[in-house]
C-alpha cells in the first residue's frame, strides 16, 4: 500500500470539480491529485493518507492526455498554475466543466433538478486574452537570479515566473509588463522581500477597459527609496500598442503581501477607467471589484436579466429587488430598468461608493446601496420587503447569519450566482430544507483555461413554512449611516 511521501506514477482516470484528478496507486488505491487531467500520465508524491483515502501532489506530467492537442502558447505553463486546460481544445474544456458541475449539482443532499432544467454552458467570447485585471509580483525565478516581474510559481511562495507571454491578457498588457521590467532592471531596484521586509519593488497592477481599449497602470513600491517614475510613465505612453487612461505610483509599507497602497501619486491621466456593459457605463477605480472578464460578464448578467424578465412577465409588475453582495452594483444597475427599486448590500466601502457614483452616471434614481455585512443589514431591515432576490456571494458562499435571514424572505423566486459550485451545493442543501428547489440553471465560462466556472441558478419556493423578515429598522439611524 502507498505510504506518505512515497512517489508513484499512474494515469489519471477521472476528474471532479474543480481540479481534482484521480489516479490509481500500485495496488489499486484511489489517489486525489489536484491539477491533473483525465488521460495524463503523471508522477506524484503522496501527501496525505487517512484510512483508505489518499491525496497526492503533482510533481510532473509525464505525458499529456490524447485530448491535449493544442499548443500551450505560454512559457509559464503549467508552472504558474493560472491555467489548467491550456492544451485542451476549448470545446473539450467546456464539456469537461459541464460534466463536473452537473455531477456535483446532481449529488447534493436535496431533490435533484430535472435533466431539462439545465440550459447549457455560455461560452467565453474570447477564451484567450480575456482578463481585464492582472496583478503581477516582483521577485526572481530562483535564488539570486535576475529580477523578474510576473506570476507566482504554483505552490511556491517566492518563485516568480515571467508573464511576458501570458495568454490570459492582451498584447498591450504584455508590452507594459516587459517595459516596466526592463526599466526596473536598468535602475537596479531591489525587490521587496517578505521575510525581511526590505526592498523597493512590490507589485504591478494593470486594469483594462475592453470597450474603450484603454489601460490603467499602477506600480506599487515601498517608501524605502525615493524615485521619480515619470521617465517610466513616458516609456509606457510611447508604446504604440498601449492606450493609457492613467498611470499611478502607489506606496505600500504594510507587511501583508496584498496588492494595495497607502498613498499614491498620479503620473499620468486619471486613477480610474471607464467600461461600458449592456448599455451602461462603469467607472472602475484601481481596486474596485469588477468581473475580470468583461465580455463574459455581459453574457452572465444577460442571463440573470433574462431570468428576472420571465418573473416580471408572469407577475405583471416591476418588482422590488434585493441585490445581496452587490459589489460595485453592476447587477443592480443592469436590472434597475426592470425594477421599481433595487437595494444593494455590500461590505466593501469603496465598492459601495463606486456603485453610488456609477448609478448617478447612468441616471438611475431607483438604486439604493448600503454598506455592511449582509446578515447584519438584513437583521436590521430595509425600508421595504423584496419581491425578488439576487445572490452573488463570494467564493465561500453565504454566511450562516445571512442564510438565516435570506430563508425568511417572502418571495417566490431567487437567483443564485455562484463562482464556486461546491459552496452553492452546500447552501442549496439549506435552501431545500426551507422548501426551495432549482427551477433552471446554466453555466457561464468566465475563466477559460482555468478550473473555475460560474453557475447561475433560478430557484423557486415549493412550500411556505417560513417567517418573513422584519423590515422596520430597530435603529432609525442605522440605514442613514450606510
Amino acid at each position: 500500500m502507498l505510504k506518505k511521501r512515497e512517489i508513484a506514477e499512474g494515469t489519471v482516470e477521472s476528474m471532479a470539480y474543480p481540479d481534482r484528478g484521480y489516479v490509481r496507486g500500485p495496488e489499486g488505491e484511489k489517489v486525489m491529485v489536484k491539477n491533473a487531467l483525465p488521460g495524463q500520465k503523471i508522477r506524484y508524491a503522496v501527501t496525505k493518507k487517512r484510512e483508505e483515502r489518499y491525496q497526492g501532489r503533482l510533481m510532473e506530467v509525464l505525458s499529456f492526455s490524447p485530448s491535449e492537442t493544442e499548443e500551450a502558447g505560454c512559457g509559464a505553463f503549467p508552472d504558474c498554475g493560472g491555467c489548467l486546460f491550456r492544451r485542451l481544445p476549448y470545446e473539450e474544456e467546456l464539456a469537461l466543466k459541464e460534466q463536473m458541475v452537473k455531477g456535483l449539482i446532481a449529488s447534493g443532499n436535496y431533490p435533484a433538478p430535472p435533466e431539462d432544467a439545465y440550459e447549457g454552458i455560455l461560452a467565453n467570447p474570447h477564451p484567450s486574452g480575456y482578463r481585464n485585471k492582472m496583478e503581477f509580483s516582483f521577485g526572481n525565478e530562483r535564488k539570486d537570479g535576475p529580477l523578474m516581474l510576473g506570476l507566482h510559481r504554483r505552490g511556491a511562495a517566492y518563485d516568480i515566473l515571467s508573464a511576458e507571454e501570458c495568454a490570459l491578457v492582451t498584447a498591450d498588457v504584455r508590452a507594459i509588463v516587459k517595459t516596466v521590467l526592463a526599466y526596473c532592471r536598468e535602475q537596479g531596484f531591489p525587490y521587496y522581500r517578505k521575510t525581511s521586509h526590505e526592498g523597493y519593488l512590490r507589485h504591478l497592477l494593470v486594469r483594462r477597459s475592453e470597450s474603450e481599449e484603454k489601460v490603467l497602470v499602477c506600480l506599487v513600491t515601498t517608501s524605502q527609496e525615493d524615485h521619480d517614475f515619470a521617465p517610466l510613465a513616458q516609456r509606457i505612453l510611447a508604446l504604440q500598442e498601449v492606450n493609457c487612461a492613467g498611470i499611478v505610483h502607489g506606496i505600500n509599507d504594510l507587511p501583508a503581501d496584498t496588492v494595495q497602497y497607502q498613498s499614491a501619486r498620479i503620473l499620468y491621466g486619471e486613477d480610474y477607467l471607464t467600461e461600458h456593459l449592456l448599455g451602461l457605463s462603469f467607472h472602475i477605480s484601481m481596486f474596485s471589484f469588477f468581473q475580470t472578464n468583461t465580455s463574459g460578464a455581459g453574457k452572465l448578467y444577460g442571463k440573470v436579466r433574462e431570468y428576472l424578465r420571465e418573473f416580471t412577465e408572469r407577475s405583471g409588475r416591476a418588482p422590488v429587488i434585493y441585490d445581496l453582495y452587490s459589489g460595485t452594483g453592476t447587477i443592480a444597475q443592469i436590472l434597475a430598468p426592470e425594477a421599481s427599486r433595487v437595494y444593494g448590500i455590500e461590505i466593501v466601502e469603496e465598492a459601495v461608493e463606486a456603485a453610488r457614483k456609477n448609478a448617478a452616471v447612468n441616471g438611475l434614481d431607483n438604486c439604493t446601496f448600503y454598506c455592511g455585512d449582509v446578515g447584519a443589514v438584513l437583521t436590521e431591515g430595509l425600508p421595504e420587503p423584496p419581491d425578488f432576490v439576487i445572490l452573488d456571494p463570494p467564493r465561500e458562499g453565504l454566511t450562516p447569519k445571512a442564510l438565516q435571514q435570506i430563508l425568511r424572505f417572502d418571495v417566490p423566486q431567487m437567483i443564485y450566482v455562484s463562482c464556486k459550485a461546491t459552496s452553492f451545493v452546500r447552501d442549496m442543501e439549506e435552501f431545500a430544507k426551507a422548501g426551495w428547489r432549482i427551477e433552471k440553471w446554466c453555466l457561464c465560462d468566465l475563466f477559460s483555461r482555468a478550473a473555475h466556472v460560474e453557475t447561475v441558478c433560478c430557484l423557486y419556493r415549493q412550500k411556505k413554512d417560513f417567517i418573513s423578515v422584519p423590515y422596520k429598522p430597530k435603529n432609525a439611524d442605522y440605514l442613514k449611516n450606510r
